[in-house]
């Protein structure tokens, strides 16, 4: 390239700024709870087009799913035996936000690494390609931003001849923990990495993990819908359903119920811990050992299943203390938690498990405990000392960490990496 193509180029790095995003994501839109992918590209859809991609059902995920009479699988349906994808507009969702959910797949991950599995997951893959291929033909998407967070089975990244003008791969967690991920997930994403023009990682601890793959790795912390959570201050909602009848102190729990983040023996232990008060758990159950170890028997603890994002306010404003009760494991090593700022947007005190570097970055603003009896005793001690100085100071702390913040900083990424490789930025 000579210079002067060189300048014409890199002005035009700030002359077009017409941009469309192609993002797929493990999380579909129905996911129980709330997740870092819808949550970034609804706020991408407030100024351009977003084609959310969703995971796509495998042939054993349909039957299944018809089985247990899933209601949005039944909806898609027609589509997905038609083998085309099916274009969806969310109501909740910015007139600019595009749900696409992909043609079926074939059910692979069990088979061992090798050619056979390499033979199908490429046979996946081009059923991914061709269906975003198609997304881009019947929206006229000519100039468009490529993410994938954390799906690298599919489409892990897109081949230039696409037209993506970058390619970002977003990793959230340590793959290489879920022994169903971890099978083939791990070499698919650090394939993934090397062929991204930016990775975006979540934890301090997952930059270590995957700078060997790239030198265009950045940390890219989780945030929260902050003025969803913000509600629980400005407005006042009857006491919820799920707490009638019980009186005193709520400590509360808003997340995936998991087998491999959730220390259920703490759980139970403050439950019996604090018989005065309601354990009051919020999410989707993912985990036998809540039955096992007896934890959903007591009295005092409230089970609620899954709510939308829309749905936790209420639930929140009457928690008097709110928890991050992870185990501290290689898994939790590497992980930003969603829900501190949620929590710390909300007001609330937070009583949170010693489990990364990132959540000992807010040491100065919740309480960190290093065991269980530091928990149980931290969680009277949240509950004394709350007043509405450190409310208001817990919710400044969150308004730092708005998903519009991040968006900022993506398009600074994607300027800083276009200075350099000559590719157009996004811009408000």
């Amino acid at each position: 390239m000579s210079r002067k193509d060189a300048r014409n180029a890199k002005r035009s790095v700030h002359m077009n700024t017409n941009f469309d995003i192609v993002f797929f994501t493990l999380f579909r839109t129905d996911n129980p709870y709330s997740s870092i992918s819808l949550s970034m590209a609804k706020e991408l859809a407030k100024t351009r087009r977003v084609f959310y991609v969703n995971h796509p059902y495998s042939l054993k995920d349909l039957v299944t799913g018809l089985l247990r009479g899933d209601k949005m699988l039944l909806a898609r349906l027609p589509r997905l035996l038609a083998g085309k994808p099916r274009y969806e507009e969310l109501k909740t969702i910015p007139k600019n936000f595009v749900a696409v959910q992909p043609p079926l797949t074939l059910p692979i991950n069990w088979l061992p690494k090798g050619r056979i599995y390499d033979f199908f997951q490429q046979l996946n893959n081009g059923i991914i390609l061709r269906a975003i291929r198609k997304t881009l033909r019947d929206h006229s998407v000519h100039n468009f931003l490529y993410i994938n967070c954390y799906d690298p089975f599919f489409a892990g990244f897109l081949p230039k001849e696409m037209g993506a003008r970058m390619s970002i791969y977003h990793c959230i967690d340590d793959i290489s923990q879920n022994p169903y991920t971890a099978k083939h997930g791990l070499d698919l994403e650090n394939e993934a990495i090397r062929n991204a023009d930016v990775t975006l990682v979540t934890s301090r601890n997952l930059k270590k993990l995957k700078q060997p793959f790239s030198d265009r790795v950045v940390t890219f912390f989780n945030a929260a819908d902050v003025a969803v959570f913000q509600k629980v201050i400005s407005e006042k909602y009857p006491r919820p359903a799920e707490l009638e009848g019980r009186t005193g102190k709520v400590i509360g729990f808003i997340g995936n119920l998991d087998e491999l983040r959730i220390d259920y023996v703490l759980l139970k232990k403050i439950a019996l811990a604090h018989p005065d008060k309601t354990l009051l758990l919020v999410g989707p159950l993912n985990s036998r050992e809540p039955g096992e170890i007896g934890l959903d028997k007591l009295p005092n603890v409230v089970f609620t299943g899954s709510r939308r994002l829309e749905e936790l306010p209420p639930l929140l404003q009457h928690m008097d203390v709110t928890l991050i009760p992870f185990l501290c494991n290689t898994l939790t090593e590497s992980i930003y938690p969603l829900k501190i700022n949620e929590y710390l947007a909300a007001g609330k005190p937070v009583v949170a498990t010693s489990f990364s570097d990132d959540i000992r970055s807010f040491a100065d603003s919740i309480y960190l405990a290093e065991n269980h009896e530091a928990f149980l005793h931290l969680i009277d001690k949240a509950i004394f000392e709350n007043n509405a100085e450190l409310a208001n100071r817990r919710t400044e702390i969150a308004s730092e960490n708005t998903w519009e913040a991040r968006i900022r900083q993506l398009r600074e990424i994607v300027e800083r990496h276009a200075q350099t490789s000559l590719i157009h930025p996004i811009t408000h």
